[in-house]
C-alpha cells in the first residue's frame, strides 16, 4: 500500500446501489459489469478522456458494511451530455491509500484483495474509493487492477 494524492475527476457510467452483504454485492456488481460490457457501453460515453474504465463505490450510507452505490465507467471531460440510463458523478479527489490486485479476475482476485483491505486498519472516510482497469487489466485471466481507498488527510 501506498499513500497519495488524487486530483478530482468526472466519470460517466451506469450504476446500481448494493450492500455488501451475502452474495449481495456479488450479484449485483457482476450484473453490472454484465451489462457494461454486454451492451458496449463504453462505446457509449460521451467525451472520454480515455478508455480505461473505472468501478467506483460511493455515496456510502456509513462504512463498507452499509449501502453504497457502484458506478462503472470512463473519465470524462464534462459532465455536461450524461446518456438516457448513465449517471454522472464527480469524484473530489483527497488522499487516498492505493493498493495493486493481481491475478485472475475471473475468479475473484478484486474481491480478495478487497477482503483484505477491510482487515486493514486505515482512517477511511467513505467519500469515493474506486478501481482502476487499466492496459494490465485487458487479461482478465492474468490481470493487476489498482484499487484506491479514501482516507483522512
Amino acid at each position: 500500500m501506498q499513500k497519495i494524492t488524487i486530483e478530482p475527476f468526472k466519470v460517466i457510467g451506469i450504476s446500481v446501489r448494493t450492500i455488501n452483504h451475502a452474495d449481495t454485492a456479488a450479484k449485483d456488481i457482476g450484473g453490472l459489469w454484465d451489462r457494461f460490457i454486454s451492451q458496449n457501453l463504453l462505446a457509449q460515453i460521451p467525451d472520454k478522456l480515455e478508455d480505461s474504465i473505472y468501478a467506483i463505490y460511493t455515496n456510502y450510507e456509513g462504512d463498507f458494511t452499509q449501502p453504497y452505490d457502484t458506478i462503472i465507467g470512463c473519465k470524462v471531460s464534462t459532465l455536461d451530455n450524461i446518456p438516457e440510463g448513465m449517471v454522472g458523478q464527480t469524484l473530489g479527489g483527497g488522499t487516498y491509500a492505493k493498493f495493486l490486485s493481481k491475478g485472475d479476475m475471473t475468479k475473484g482476485s478484486v474481491y480478495k484483495t478487497w477482503e483484505g483491505i477491510w482487515k486493514e486498519d486505515l482512517k477511511r472516510v467513505y467519500t469515493a474509493d474506486f478501481e482502476f482497469y487499466g492496459e494490465k487489466a485487458r487479461n482478465p485471466m492474468d490481470g493487476e487492477v489498482d484499487i484506491f481507498v479514501a482516507l483522512e488527510a
